[in-house]
């Protein structure tokens, strides 16, 4: 279904951008874009309008990462366009939008995902195409006018130029749309606008507080509900429906086998009539820590070989390897923005607004209007309040909008599974290492979030969604990555950065070990392995050199780790220490990025500093008690997340690049936790190997 932008009541971002054979487009280029009056489109992701404004369809959701802002200054660097000029707005679902990474990431083919730090990487060169084929056809129509040869013409700040000579993009852009498409279009050379850290265009509607969410949506006639749901597997056992639907305002009562609602005129009176009628579940037990679980798929389940290099075996034959178990446990997103979606029939059809990363897949709703996500962690992966909502408003025949509290939220959490990994590695001659493996037991939380949103209850065998990371950027000759797949009580989904953030903490945190147990000094050590990893060599090398790094000896308080992922290098000095309450306290965090082709700093800026803090957050936060498979409420207040008063200083130096420009959402969360528990053993001798960090159960 072709939707047109203009009836949405509310816009949002969305989608996902497919590589176009140019060579088969028609003669005249074609759109999924419905132009307003006055505009005219070139292809799937670009419309001019005769005002000057170019309107950019970005085919990913902007999450806060500033992907609208990204991907838009892409086009507008190679269209030639001022930035005053350029808007943004969500791509339609169509399947022109699909996801060009999606193989590579080894998920279905076709799928409208927003994960993974593929945005960049996925869209750069199919925007490039399409805005320097619109380039091509205002060049070409200016070229007519003044008949001259279009290869004397160039094109900046939305004018096409001859000599003194000028025609804005607006002059040109029907004259131009009706051209015929050229071949080969030659992509620009010099670059304008790329590497600036232009003005995010997401920015002064977030700041004036005009930028909607998925609750800010208002339809006519619009009903409120709030809603109680069972645990995983579990079912309602009780619900006091009466006192519910005697709560002043309460319109109407739904009670399911798996999830309750009651609705109202508002919200708040939706929530006393859910409170009022006591819902009572059923529900597995579990207990209430996860570790057991994960130990006992590791001792208990076969594993399967993920992946080997060398020969392990014969590498530690007759000899006894360095061992050691790490933990990092199943984690929240602990969003402010509660899980939100809005349902309206019209004509016979569903309408849903709701905040997803995954728009059109699978099961998802035909006549989906996805909205911006307010939680950039990645639980907007499911828009699991949508099927209520449309199910409420079928009931009703009116619009419904579902809201789950904040304790619902978290009980009903999408979780990062967390991992149990017991590394073995043997030092070689001079320190280096020459064999390593590891077993480790994990669940896949995006494979699985991507197989509800298809209908099926998990993904057939852990992949690459579970196992990214494993592998070690180091130059071992001998590896072995084993992996068993763990049976775990809790529902599994996607987080921004994970698995790579686990396993960052295990190869990081075993590199250092493996340093000081040979004696040698931690960077060194990993410089020693990096022959075949420049960029992360560079890295190390400039984190070390911007923080002063000492060395990281006994004494000190400094922690050094590095990452590599999504086309992307990060190294990290941590400064850190146990504070007065027996916590791990950062103090300050120097990193160095090699991002390959930065197409904006003040983004790449933003994302590192933001992942750094998300990132302390998850290591120090201690786990929620889990309750048949869920994670217990706690009020947001008390949890203990990161203030502005505990936020460490923190330095971010770009390294410039000129390969291709890789994925940052999700690096800067990666190096943290090792970076930290380094400099904690450093400082005081105690070897923290589980995340959440616990000084006072390891040493």
């Amino acid at each position: 279904m072709k939707l047109d932008r203009r009836t949405l009541l509310i816009s949002g971002g969305a989608g996902i951008g497919l590589v176009v054979a140019f060579s088969l487009w028609p003669r005249h280029l074609e759109s999924e874009l419905a132009p307003a009056r006055g505009e005219q489109t070139f292809g799937n992701f670009i419309r001019i309008a005769n005002s000057g404004k170019i309107t950019v369809a970005v085919p990913q959701v902007e999450t806060g990462q500033g992907i609208w802002t990204g991907l838009a200054q892409i086009v507008a660097d190679e269209l030639g366009a001022a930035w005053e000029s350029i808007g943004a707005e969500p791509a339609p679902l169509a399947k022109a939008y699909a996801n060009a990474m999606a193989k590579e990431e080894g998920w279905p083919s076709g799928v409208r995902i927003t994960a993974n730090s593929t945005s960049v990487r996925a869209f750069e060169q199919p925007l490039r195409q399409a805005a320097a084929t619109a380039r091509a056809m205002l060049v070409g129509a200016a070229a007519d006018r003044w008949n001259v040869d279009p290869s004397s013409c160039d094109t900046a700040d939305g004018f096409v130029i001859n000599g003194v000579r000028t025609f804005t993009f607006a002059e040109l852009a029907e004259e131009a749309a009706d051209r015929s498409v050229p071949r080969n279009v030659a992509l620009r050379a010099k670059e304008r606008l790329i590497g600036q850290a232009l003005q995010r265009l997401d920015g002064p509607a977030k700041a004036q507080g005009s930028w909607r969410f998925a609750g800010d949506v208002r339809l006519p006639g619009l009903l409120f509900a709030s809603v109680r749901i069972a645990p995983p597997g579990g079912r309602v056992t009780q619900f006091l429906r009466d006192l519910a639907a005697k709560i002043p305002g309460v319109v109407h009562v739904s009670t399911t086998d798996r999830w309750v609602a009651v609705v109202a005129e508002n919200w708040w009176t939706a929530e006393r009539g859910a409170k009022a009628g006591d819902p009572h579940f059923s529900g597995t037990r579990s207990a209430p820590d996860m570790r057991q679980a994960f130990e006992h798929a590791l001792a208990n389940v076969a594993g399967h070989e993920w992946f080997s290099r060398g020969n392990y075996g014969a590498a530690v034959r007759g000899s006894r390897p360095l061992a050691a178990t790490y933990f990092a446990a199943p984690s929240q997103h602990l969003g402010l923005e509660p899980v939100t979606a809005t349902a309206r029939i019209s004509d016979g059809a569903v309408e849903i607004w709701a905040a997803t990363q995954a728009p059109g897949f699978g099961k998802a709703y035909q006549n989906l209007y996805p909205m911006p996500a307010g939680e950039p962690a990645g639980r907007a992966m499911e828009p699991d309040a949508a099927s209520i909502a449309a199910e409420l408003a079928k009931s009703l025949g009116r619009p419904v909008q579902v809201v789950l509290s904040q304790s619902v939220s978290q009980n009903q959490d999408r979780v990062a599974p967390g991992a149990l990994a017991r590394m073995t590695a043997l030092p070689g001659e001079g320190g280096i290492t020459a064999a390593w493996a590891m077993k480790v037991a994990t669940a896949d939380g995006l494979g699985s979030a991507l197989a509800r949103l298809a209908g099926k209850d998990a993904p057939d065998r852990l992949g690459r969604s579970a196992l990214g990371g494993a592998v070690p950027p180091y130059s071992i000759p001998s590896i072995r990555i084993e992996a068993v797949d763990a049976e775990l009580p809790i529902t599994p989904g996607y987080m921004r950065g994970s698995p790579e953030r686990e396993f960052a903490f295990f190869t990081e945190s075993f590199i250092d070990e493996l340093a000081h147990a040979a004696g040698m000094e931690p960077l060194a050590f990993r410089m020693s392995m990096l022959g075949g990893n420049g960029r992360l060599a560079r890295c190390l090398q400039a984190a070390a050199r911007l923080s002063g790094w000492d060395g990281g000896g006994q004494g000190s308080t400094m922690g050094i780790a590095g990452a590599s992922a999504f086309g992307s290098h990060i190294g990290l000095v941590a400064v850190a220490s146990i504070g007065e309450e027996q916590r791990v306290k950062a103090h300050r965090l120097v990193a160095a990025v090699d991002c390959g082709r930065t197409v904006n700093t003040g983004l790449v800026q933003q994302q590192i500093a933001g992942g750094l803090v998300w990132a302390l957050a998850q290591a120090t936060v201690h786990s929620p008690e889990w309750i048949a498979g869920m994670p217990r409420a706690r009020p947001i207040g008390g949890i203990g997340l990161p203030r502005l008063a505990d936020t460490p200083d923190i330095s971010i130096e770009i390294i410039p690049s000129s390969e291709p420009a890789g994925g940052i959402s999700g690096l800067g969360t990666l190096p943290v936790a090792p970076a930290l528990a380094n400099a904690v053993h450093a400082g005081s001798g105690r070897r923290m190997r589980s995340i959440p960090f616990n000084p006072m159960a390891e040493g």
